[in-house]
């Protein structure tokens, strides 16, 4: 690789967005390797062999409340609006989730009940712990048992293979309880969703002269034989890069299982949630956010997983001491070998979509800066 040139490792949002940047505003050659055969890393969509888009490895549900990202990727893709509507099948029946008025007046059996009724039964049901100190207490804290009971702790001893009252309260705290009758899955201004899909919006985004892109490349294959002009940017799992030295990082992972079936529609929202029956966690029909026309449709059943390629780390204290532990080598790995680690595997975070692509446009900021006038 020549003087002016940087190595980018991993074709997903991260690498995509960064190699745009760097290419685009420092004027540098980008070399994107992936171990994967195909960029978009996790958001990718593609079509199932009926002709139905699918998304491969979940749903994405793109919002955000920053304007400026939307006018960012709006360079890269047209917008729909995103029909984020999930539901969890409680009790023979299919209830709205996150919890609103009109879960509670459905759970409770009161049709009529108002917000101020809503408020007060809730009070009363609630569990007074001041302070959660893990996600069981933050549940019963704002809901009481039987909620907790029917929506949360059966989804989250599948999601985790681990009790509520072993994990953060953050794991259960990043869903809202609303007491108005808003159904959508989360609170924020802008929900839309790439009208051609994530994946051609990450293909136009390294479509430059100066971008290379290849794909079926495992960096830990090549590490000794490439050498980057400037700098490396790493986006892969942390352990990994430092070869496991202190250990292995803990994740969760998951199993996909795609049905067709030959119906335009098959349920009545993109998510349904199974907390309490099923081996798998959920239902996705993600025609109900691409506003595909086909006579037929496809239905992804979710298994969570111990073992697999990595998709959510896990929050407990130990987990995130060794990280800690290893983003001190990343830290000193940036000092000494201009090595940027960036992302949810590399920084051993869960990030919804808008704020991994926050924190690479925070990393190009920090790129930016010290090479923007080299």
């Amino acid at each position: 690789m020549d003087e002016n040139s940087i190595l980018i490792v991993g074709a997903g949002p991260v690498g995509c967005l960064l190699a745009e940047r760097i290419s685009t505003v420092l004027g540098l050659k980008v070399l994107i390797i992936d171990k994967r055969e195909h960029i978009a890393g996790n958001c990718y969509d593609t079509y199932h062999p009926s002709g139905v888009m699918i998304h491969r490895y979940g749903p994405h549900y793109f919002r955000t409340n920053n304007p400026a990202l939307i006018e960012y990727l709006s360079q890269f893709t047209e917008w729909i609006p995103g029909n984020y509507i999930v539901k969890s099948s409680v009790k023979d029946e299919l209830c709205p989730f996150p919890i609103n008025l009109l879960t509670l007046r459905q759970f409770f059996k009161k049709p009529d009940m108002t917000a101020e009724e809503a408020e007060a039964l809730l009070e009363s049901k609630r569990e007074k712990i001041t302070n959660p100190a893990n996600s069981e207490e933050f549940v019963l804290s704002r809901v009481g048992r039987e909620m907790y009971e029917a929506f949360y702790l059966g989804y989250t001893l599948k999601q985790w293979g681990i009790h509520p009252r072993d994990l953060a309260p953050s794991v259960c705290g990043r869903i809202p309880i609303r007491l108005n009758t808003d159904e959508r899955y989360v609170d924020h201004k802008y929900q839309l969703t790439p009208a051609a899909g994530f994946t051609a919006m990450f293909s136009k985004m390294i479509d430059h002269p100066d971008i290379e892109l290849r794909l079926g490349i495992d960096y830990r294959e090549l590490r000794n034989t490439i050498e980057p002009g400037k700098f490396t940017i790493y986006t892969g799992p942390i352990d990994e890069y430092f070869n496991y030295k202190l250990g292995k990082l803990p994740w969760r992972s998951l199993e996909f299982e795609f049905k067709e079936e030959p119906v335009e529609q098959y349920q009545p929202c993109v998510q349904v949630n199974y907390p309490n029956e099923h081996d798998y966690t959920r239902t996705v029909e993600i025609k109900h956010v691409t506003a595909q026309k086909h006579p037929h449709t496809v239905i992804s059943y979710e298994y969570p997983r111990a073992e697999g390629d990595p998709y959510y780390p896990i929050p407990r204290d130990v987990n995130k001491e060794l990280y800690d532990k290893y983003k001190s080598l990343a830290d000193k790995e940036t000092e000494d070998n201009n090595v940027y680690f960036c992302g949810r595997l590399a920084e051993y975070k869960y990030f919804n979509t808008d704020e991994v692509l926050e924190r690479a446009l925070n990393t190009f900021s920090i790129i930016k800066e010290r090479y923007g006038n080299k």
